[in-house]
């Protein structure tokens, strides 16, 4: 049965009040400043940086956040019985929540559901040490070693994890089906995985209200609302692999 690879950025999420960093009106080109927050240099050099970091990390709207239609679909689509993998540039695990199997998911930068220490590397959850910043703590440390703590999500500066990479090619070279949705796809390497796709004879599906570096590769683009037009291609993907879905 066709493979269905979903590469995921941040307009998938906009729905479910998250905003994105690299569109028209996105954060960076509205506070510049705010990209030093999650810049692994800054980040580890200077105590302000952190407590303005935590202090982001506080407020995000990702802890008010719920799955949207598309998110639902995605989720959908898998249940119905159609293969699906998900490699996503998201780190809100929204994913996951809609119902979309953890193991499907591949979090190419990370989650902020969790923090890991710089030093000792040991994972927790982002809620206790957000726990401990309500609390007074305006730069938590590590409570095993005393280390640097940070979100478990790829900052700038920072590789991306080369085992989850690998895993994301080898399904963008397996996948009958591409779908890039809500990404701009022009972060790197995230955006090659598009190319690779189509050049190992994917059917490549552009999900975005901007125009992308590979929408020339692309068999169909949509520009329509990610909250509808989603769900109405993977309704149709559905359909054409004669499986129907549940929604």
């Amino acid at each position: 049965m066709t493979l269905v690879a979903i590469l995921s950025g941040a307009g998938i999420s906009t729905d479910s009040g998250i905003p994105d960093y690299r569109g028209p009106n996105g954060l960076w080109r509205k506070d510049p400043e705010a990209e030093k927050l999650v810049t692994y240099d800054f980040y580890m050099a200077d105590p302000e940086v952190r407590r303005r970091s935590w202090q982001m990390r506080r407020t995000s709207a990702t802890w008010r956040a719920e799955p949207n239609a598309a998110h639902r679909a995605v989720a959908d689509l898998e249940r119905s019985g159609v293969p699906v993998r998900v490699i996503t540039q998201n780190v809100d695990g929204l994913h996951q929540l809609a119902g979309l199997s953890a193991r499907k998911v591949l979090e190419l930068h990370g989650t902020a559901r969790q923090v890991v220490c710089t030093r000792c590397h040991i994972r927790s959850p982002m809620a206790a040490a957000l726990t401990r910043v309500e609390a007074g703590e305006a730069d938590p440390a590590c409570t095993v070693c005393g280390g640097i703590l940070k979100s478990a999500t790829v900052m700038f500066g920072e590789r991306l994890d080369p085992v989850v990479l690998g895993e994301a090619v080898s399904i963008a070279k397996a996948c009958e089906v591409f779908i890039a949705v809500g990404t701009t796809l022009q972060v790197q390497p995230a955006a090659s995985l598009a190319g690779i796709a189509a050049e190992h004879g994917a059917r490549l599906i552009v999900v975005n209200a901007e125009p992308t570096p590979y929408d020339e590769l692309a068999q169909e683009t949509i520009r329509e609302p990610i909250g509808t037009a989603l769900p109405s291609l993977l309704a149709r993907l559905s359909a054409e692999a004669g499986t129907g879905t549940d929604s």
